[in-house]
């Protein structure tokens, strides 16, 4: 199959202007942008065709050129990534399965993709990787909605994986508090799509619904159109996993990246 990865990139934010191009330290104290360290993380997955950084903004096209990306330019007018990857399209040939990474998740291992694909591959038209939070990672995201921080967004799904919703806010509602060792029942979503084209055109066909609006979510688009989103469980033990949403998870990335010896 032909699989290709698109980075999207804007640089517009109202949590965090200018993210992609900001610096994140590794392991040796040497700082590589935000764009250059997910566009790392998506050259370590196997049977991919083609890589490329989706984007609108001549300052991120010229930082990712200069680090040796392809880079294709996109609309201003796209209003989120998988709108992105969607006028991409006539720039990457024929593809069978669009895989979105986002720009803001450069601590996404290798084999959540691959993961993605596979489902793809058995029949889901939108696939998307979750991951069941441990102690700290659900004491951080306690911390940002008290903080009133936008942070992670969490999934809840049916036992066959169907997406069932994801919200901003940590759902299920946990009654209790969570210790260290606990199995915890909230699962994080972590900002990764596959998709077929045929998903993709139909994406860009339908209007904004209300869930997506409120939440600001994406993903919601398709739920609210009845097309089943596939949440695929992943693991990755010893690993801590987040994305860079607001300027505080900078040095939880760069701990993490530390933390795996990544330069």
């Amino acid at each position: 199959m032909n699989i290709v990865i698109v980075i999207p990139a804007r640089y517009q934010s109202s949590r965090f202007p200018g993210k992609p191009l900001a610096p994140l330290k590794g392991a040796s104290g040497v700082s590589k942008s935000l764009i250059r360290r997910a566009w790392e993380a998506a050259n370590a997955v196997s049977g991919i065709a083609r890589t490329v950084v989706a984007t609108d903004d001549t300052r991120i096209a010229e930082a990712a050129t200069a680090f040796g990306a392809e880079v294709v330019m996109t609309s201003s007018e796209c209003e989120n990534g998988t709108a992105r990857c969607h006028n991409a399209l006539p720039q990457l040939g024929d593809p069978d399965v669009i895989v979105n990474l986002q720009g803001d998740a450069p601590l996404t291992p290798p084999w959540f993709v691959e993961a993605l694909i596979d489902a793809v591959k058995q029949g889901a038209e939108v696939a998307t990787p979750v991951l069941r939070c441990d102690a700290q990672t659900y004491r951080n995201f306690a911390e940002d909605r008290k903080a009133g921080r936008v942070g992670g967004t969490t999934a809840v799904f049916a036992a066959s994986g169907r997406a069932l919703y994801f919200s901003k806010e940590v759902i299920p509602y946990v009654g209790h508090t969570i210790q260290d060792g606990d199995v915890v029942p909230v699962f994080h979503h972590v900002g990764l799509y596959a998709y077929t084209r045929k998903a993709l055109e139909h994406y860009v066909s339908w209007q904004t619904g209300p869930l997506e609006t409120l939440e600001g979510l994406e993903q919601l688009r398709f739920l609210e159109n009845g097309v089943p989103v596939q949440c695929v469980e992943v693991e990755a033990p010893g690993r801590a996993f987040w994305e860079l949403n607001n300027p505080v998870d900078t040095p939880r990335i760069e701990a993490a990246l530390a933390g795996l010896g990544v330069e």
